[in-house]
C-alpha cells in the first residue's frame, strides 16, 4: 500500500513493515572494523546524528497534542562524494506498519521532515538512509554534458539502474511503477539523442521513482526508535478557576455542597474557564487538626485543611460528608460538562492521623525510632496533621497499585484531569510506571504537577509524563526575569516536554507584587498569565476580588486562609475584575496565536518597565504591551520586525486593541506607548494588515 506524493518534486510516502523491518534491522548494525577483519558490509558507510527532537537519547518521549506537527532534523552524511537519500519513518505504537517520508537538505548535512500526529497515546519516530547510485548517477551525467563530454557509454549504467528498480516495484506488485521503470530503462538502453534523454531524466517524480525502488538492504537506520506523546488539545491550551467547594454555600458560614457548586458553574462558564479544579474533595481528620491561620490548636467549629485527608468515614476513594454524595458528584461533573467545563481534581497522597491507611497499612508510613508514626515535615515548618506515605518502603509494590487504584476510582466517576499536589516528594520511578499505566487504558487523561521545586527536578516529573507544570512565573517580575524565563521555556528542549500552566496566585501564594500593587498588580499579573502561557489559572474567588493581604509581613500566605476556614466571597462586588477575565479569556479563545507557547517572541522597548512580545498562528498575530509597574505611569518606544511579519514600509498597519476596543494606525517599526496603572496597564493588540484591491478600495485585514 502506498500514499500519493504530497509534491512533484517528492517520492512518495510508502507504507513499511513494523515495528522493526527486517532492513532496517540488519542497518542498525555500525560500520565498523572488526578485530578479526575488515567489516563484511563495506556499503554502510551514512552517519545518522544529533537527531532532533530527543530528549536524553531517546530515554524519554517529546510531547504533542492531537493536529500538531512533529519536526525532525538529523545530520546525514557519508565519506566520499556519492548521493544520499534519507527518510524519516514514524507510526502510531498501535500500529503494525511505518510510513516513510522523505527528508530534505537543509545543507551542511542538515536533513529535515515533518509528520503530523493524528491519534491520542503514542508515536514513534526515526530516521534512516542509504546511498543513492541512481542519483549519484545522474548528478555525474549532467555535469559531463555541461562539460560536452560524451556520455553514450553511461546510458547503459543509469538503464541498468532502472531495470533493477523495476524489478523490486514488480516484485512489491506495484505494476504501474514498474511498467513506467522499465520504460525509462528501454529509453535509456536505446540508441538516440542523449541530451533528449537526459533532458527527460530531469522530472523529478522519475528520478524519484527510481530512487524510491533502491535497494532496501543498504539502509542504515539510526539506532533507537524515539517516541512522542500525543494528548488532547487541553493539555496545551486551558484556563483553569481554582474554588473550595466549602466555600461555594450563598449563606454565609455554611458548609458548602456539590449541589452549591453547581450553581455556581454559570459563574464561572461567564468568567471563560474551561477547567474547575476542585482543592481535594475527601473526609479531614481531627487528630491535630489546624485552627484558623494554621494555628495548631483548631476550634470546635474550624473545618480543618482539606489536605489533611481521611477520617473513620474514608480516605482518597470517599468524599467529605458535609459535602453530598458520590451520585451528587457525578451531577456535578455531568453538570460542568454542559457548562462547557471539566472538572478537575487534586490528588494529595498523604493522610491525616485519622486515615484507614494508618492502622490497615502503619508499614507504609516512616517511623521514629519509638515506634510513633513520623509526621510531615519542611524544617522549621511541620504539619502535624498530615502523615506522608513513605513509597520507598519495604512494601511499596502494594503502595504504589493502591496509589493506582486511588486514581482509577476517581477516573471511574468521571474525572479526566488531575492536579497532583507535591509530586516532587514521591519517587521518579512511580510517575514513570504509574502515568504510563493510567495513561494506558485512558490517553486522554491530564496530569498537572505541582512543584514549585528545583529547576530540574520540575524537567524530570515533566518528563515523567506530567502534561502541564507549574512553574516560577509568580515570582518573575521584571522584564529581563520574564525574557530570560519564557524564552527558556518556548525556545530550548524544554519545550519539548515542560508544558508551563501560568498561575498568578494559589491558596499558597500571595505574592508582594499583589500584596502592595493594588488592582493594577492584578490586572497586570492576569494579562501575563493569559497570554504569556497558552495554559493558565487562578485562585478565585480571591484573584477576581483582588484579595491581597498577607498574614504577616514577608509572608506568602493569606491572611484568614481558606485552607483553614469557610469563606463567603461578594461575588457581585462592583471593584471585581470579573469583566475583564472574561473578555481576556474570549480573547484567548477567538485567536488561535494565543493558543500555543511555541511562537512566542519578544521585542525591544526603550522602557524597562514596559515589555513587548507577540504569538502567530498562521496570519492571525497578537502583539501584547505590559506596563509592569503597578504604580506608575510608562512609556517608550516599541520596535517591531515589519518584514517578519510581511508589513511594508511605507503602508500603514492597524493594531486592534482587543481590550479597550480600540484601533491604533501604526506605521514603520517603531511606534510609542503609553500605558497608565489607573486603567488599563496592558495592551493586547491584533494585528491588521493594509490591503488596497484592484479598485482602490482600502481595508485592513
Amino acid at each position: 500500500m502506498e500514499k500519493k506524493a504530497t509534491s512533484a518534486s517528492e517520492p512518495a510516502a510508502v507504507w513499511l513493515p513494523g515495528p522493526a523491518p527486517a532492513s532496517a534491522k540488519k542497518a542498525e548494525s555500525k560500520a565498523v572494523v572488526p578485530k578479526d577483519g575488515p567489516s563484511s558490509a563495506p556499503d554502510k558507510r551514512v552517519v545518522i546524528e544529533k537527531i532532533r527532537p530527543e530528549l536524553d537519547g531517546g530515554r524519554y518521549p517529546i510531547k504533542r497534542v492531537v493536529g500538531e506537527q512533529v519536526y525532525v532534523e538529523a545530520d546525514v552524511f557519508t565519506d566520499g562524494h556519492d548521493e544520499l537519500v534519507c527518510f524519516l519513518l514514524y507510526r502510531n505504537e498501535d500500529d503494525a506498519q511505518w510510513t516513510q517520508v522523505p527528508m530534505r537538505p537543509l545543507g551542511n548535512d542538515r536533513w529535515r521532515a515533518e509528520f503530523t500526529v493524528a491519534e491520542l497515546g503514542q508515536y514513534r519516530y526515526t530516521v534512516q538512509a542509504r546511498l543513492d547510485p541512481f542519483y549519484t548517477w545522474l548528478r555525474d551525467l549532467k555535469k559531463r554534458l555541461e562539460a560536452g563530454q560524451d556520455v553514450r557509454p553511461e546510458l547503459p549504467v543509469g538503464a541498468g539502474l532502472a531495470a533493477t528498480a523495476a524489478g523490486r516495484a514488480e516484485a512489491a506488485g506495484q505494476k504501474a511503477e514498474a511498467r513506467r521503470l522499465k520504460e525509462l530503462a528501454r529509453d535509456l538502453g536505446t540508441r538516440g539523442d542523449p541530451r533528449e534523454k537526459a533532458a527527460r531524466l530531469a522530472a523529478p517524480e522519475l528520478t524519484s521513482l527510481v530512487s524510491q525502488w533502491g535497494d532496501p538492504e543498504t539502509f542504515v537506520r539510526h539506532g533507537q526508535d524515539l517516541a512522542v506523546t500525543v494528548d488532547r488539545v487541553k493539555a496545551r491550551f486551558s484556563a483553569w478557576y481554582e474554588l473550595f467547594p466549602r466555600s461555594a454555600s450563598p449563606k454565609p458560614g455554611a458548609h458548602g455542597t456539590f449541589k452549591d457548586i453547581i450553581a455556581r458553574l454559570p459563574y464561572v462558564a461567564e468568567l471563560g474557564f474551561d477547567v474547575l479544579y476542585l482543592p481535594p474533595i475527601h473526609p479531614i481528620g481531627k487528630t491535630h487538626r489546624k485552627g484558623k491561620n494554621n494555628a495548631l490548636k483548631a476550634g470546635p467549629n474550624d473545618p480543618g485543611s482539606p489536605w489533611a485527608i481521611g477520617d473513620e468515614t474514608g480516605g482518597h476513594k470517599a468524599v467529605h460528608p458535609a459535602l453530598g454524595t458520590l451520585e451528587d458528584f457525578g451531577k456535578l461533573v455531568s453538570q460542568a460538562q454542559d457548562h462547557g467545563l471539566e472538572l478537575a481534581l487534586d490528588i494529595a497522597l498523604q493522610c491525616s492521623p485519622d486515615h484507614p491507611y494508618l492502622k490497615e497499612h502503619p508499614e507504609w508510613f516512616k517511623a521514629r525510632p519509638d515506634g510513633s508514626l513520623r509526621f510531615a515535615e519542611n524544617p522549621p515548618k511541620k504539619y502535624e496533621d498530615i502523615y506522608p506515605l513513605d513509597f520507598t518502603c519495604r512494601d511499596f509494590k502494594a503502595l504504589w497499585e493502591e496509589t493506582k487504584s486511588i486514581f482509577e476510582f476517581w477516573i471511574a466517576q468521571g474525572v479526566r484531569i488531575f492536579r497532583v499536589d507535591n509530586p516532587h516528594t514521591k519517587p521518579f520511578g512511580l510517575w514513570d510506571w504509574l502515568i504510563s499505566e493510567l495513561r494506558r487504558k485512558d490517553p486522554d487523561l491530564i496530569f498537572l504537577a505541582e512543584a514549585f521545586t528545583r529547576p530540574k527536578v520540575m524537567a524530570r516529573l515533566a518528563k515523567a509524563g506530567f502534561s502541564q507544570s507549574y512553574n516560577y512565573f509568580p515570582w518573575r517580575n521584571s522584564k529581563w526575569e520574564l525574557e530570560s524565563y519564557f524564552h527558556e521555556l518556548a525556545h530550548t528542549e524544554a519545550k519539548e516536554f515542560l508544558r508551563p500552566n501560568l498561575w498568578p496566585n494559589t491558596p499558597d501564594i500571595l505574592t508582594e507584587y499583589l500584596q502592595f500593587g493594588g488592582r493594577p498588580a492584578f490586572l497586570v499579573r492576569h494579562v501575563l498569565a493569559a497570554t504569556l502561557g497558552a495554559s493558565y489559572g487562578i485562585y478565585g474567588p480571591a484573584f477576581e476580588l483582588c484579595e491581597n493581604t498577607a498574614r504577616e509581613p514577608g509572608h506568602e500566605e493569606y491572611k484568614d486562609s481558606e485552607k483553614y476556614e469557610l469563606k463567603h466571597w461578594a461575588l457581585e462586588r462592583k471593584d471585581s475584575l470579573r469583566a475583564h477575565i472574561a473578555r481576556v479569556n474570549r480573547i484567548r479563545r477567538e485567536n488561535p496565536a494565543l493558543q500555543n507557547d511555541s511562537s512566542l517572541r519578544f521585542f525591544r522597548s526603550e522602557n524597562e518597565q514596559i515589555i513587548a512580545y507577540a504569538k502567530q498562528s498562521g496570519d492571525n498575530v497578537v502583539l501584547v504591551i505590559v506596563n509592569l509597574d503597578p504604580n506608575h505611569k510608562q512609556a517608550g518606544w516599541v520596535e517591531l520586525p515589519l518584514q517578519e511579519f510581511g508589513l511594508a514600509a511605507d503602508k500603514p498597519y492597524q493594531m486592534h486593541d482587543l481590550l479597550a476596543e480600540r484601533h491604533y494606525l501604526w506605521r514603520g517599526p517603531r511606534n510609542y506607548v503609553e500605558l497608565d496603572p489607573s486603567g488599563m496597564p496592558a495592551h493586547v493588540f491584533k494585528l491588521r494588515r493594509y490591503v488596497r484591491t484592484e479598485r482602490d478600495f482600502d481595508y485592513f485585514l
